[in-house]
């Protein structure tokens, strides 16, 4: 069978099939599932020859995520997370290897970043509530912000322990654990044997090999509509999305959502969206985020100087800005 691909950057290409391949009987189908874990919606596709085989495997997705969501999240009281954010103001806390490294993962984008992305963000970010249009006032705004610095966490990798320097402290690790979920599910199935397939939390999708024979389609939704902006052919790509769409309310005139700019307490309001292509959902969930809060030109700046790594950001005025090895498709 001959064909064509057509290159958009060094990501994804779109094939045309020149010729049709004889008919052949396949027996394998793609399955599917979804559920709601870790604050949004859980999917996972794959291609799979045993109907049975499809159904454990998807379940084991979903065990892991459930997993992951029961260690990470601040809102379930038994959580390492939760635990951290109660205890670790007054002593350190033993903590997994799993949660360490995760945290020491974090730290390495706050360097990166200078503070951008940060997970004690959580310190003033707790303090909203986007259903309930509930926000801090400025003193308490004030206040919580002050505690926001992840170089305040003291990690101990010989007890593997957090403890935090400032009471009141907490961390919130919402920023990239989704993306690290993603990974782990990705993993647990190419483990198996999947060799097509698509795992998606929320905005991080990762993508295993193609979609049989043609790239997987995956569309950049418009910020403020649910028409796509952009469809990107992909294929073996981790993709994250991060926009002020998620949770938000608006107060006169002013939206207030649930990507905090650590620097100021407050919402990131620079872009609307952010999309970031890399090899792996863990680095793309926690680059969407930090790209977000650093706006269009310092944002690119850091994904230009990345190897391995593209964006697709969408500024307040809704114009779509390009990483320099993207090619803007409107300009051809």
């Amino acid at each position: 069978m001959g064909v064509r691909c057509l290159r958009w950057g060094r990501r994804g290409c779109l094939l045309l099939l020149l010729l049709v391949a004889f008919p052949q009987t396949v027996l394998a189908d793609w399955f599917n599932r979804k559920a709601p874990i870790m604050g949004t919606r859980v999917f996972v596709e794959i291609w799979q020859e045993d109907p049975q085989r499809a159904q454990t495997l998807m379940q084991a997705v979903m065990d892991e995520m459930e997993r992951i969501n029961q260690l990470m999240s601040p809102y379930i009281d038994s959580a390492e997370v939760a635990v951290v954010n109660r205890d670790a103001g007054q002593k350190a806390v033993q903590i997994s290897q799993e949660l360490f490294d995760l945290i020491l993962k974090a730290n390495q984008y706050s360097d990166l970043s200078d503070g951008a992305f940060d997970i004690t963000f959580a310190s003033v970010g707790h303090k909203f509530d986007y259903r309930k249009h509930i926000r801090p006032n400025p003193l308490e705004q004030k206040t919580a912000t002050e505690l926001i610095d992840y170089r305040h966490l003291v990690l101990d990798s010989k007890a593997r322990s957090i403890a935090f320097d400032k009471p009141g402290m907490r961390i919130d690790l919402g920023g990239i654990a989704k993306g690290y979920a993603v990974d782990r599910a990705v993993a647990l199935l190419q483990a198996a044997g999947v060799t097509h397939g698509i795992v998606t939390a929320g905005g991080d999708s990762r993508l295993i090999g193609d979609h049989r024979g043609r790239p997987w389609m995956l569309g950049i939704r418009h910020p403020r509509g649910e028409e796509h902006v952009i469809t990107l052919p992909l294929s073996d790509s981790a993709v994250s999305t991060s926009g002020d769409y998620e949770r938000y309310f608006e107060e006169d005139g002013v939206r207030f959502h649930h990507i905090i700019d650590p620097a100021k307490g407050d919402s990131a309001r620079a872009l609307l969206s952010v999309t970031v292509l890399a090899d792996h959902s863990v680095d793309a969930d926690a680059l969407s985020t930090t790209v977000f809060v650093l706006g269009p030109e310092k944002g690119l700046k850091l994904v230009n100087s990345l190897a391995g790594v593209s964006a697709i950001l969408i500024d307040k005025a809704g114009k779509v800005l390009y990483s320099d090895d993207l090619v803007d498709p409107t300009m051809h």
